[in-house]
């Protein structure tokens, strides 16, 4: 099962995540997104959990719970959308084509 937890402190390093979601059963892989300029935390995450029944569990106990100084917010982590930033065309960039050098033609 996968998990997306939000509201991270910004200290939160995966190893924490890892730690906090063991208590529940076992875990697959843990990750903090991070800045890819910076390096720096957004303040979300990832867990994969090995049994869906033991995801379930952590996801109830650890909702809205404070963590590092912040309540977190977990849930069921949803699937990328397709294009995965939302952005609908293709990420904010000008969707332009080049058809042949006329493009621009009044």
């Amino acid at each position: 099962m996968n998990i997306f937890v939000s509201n991270l402190n910004f200290k939160v390093r995966s190893e924490d995540l890892k730690n906090l979601f063991e208590q529940y059963g076992e875990v697959l892989s843990t990750k903090v997104i991070t800045d890819k300029f910076s390096g720096k935390s957004r303040g979300f995450g990832f867990v994969e959990m090995k049994n869906d029944e033991d995801g379930q569990k952590a996801i109830g106990e650890l909702d809205q719970k404070d963590f590092e100084g912040r309540n977190i917010t977990v849930s069921v982590a949803k699937p990328r959308t397709e294009g995965g930033n939302g952005g609908g065309n293709g990420g904010g960039r000008n969707n332009f084509r080049k058809s042949g050098g006329n493009e621009y033609r009044d």
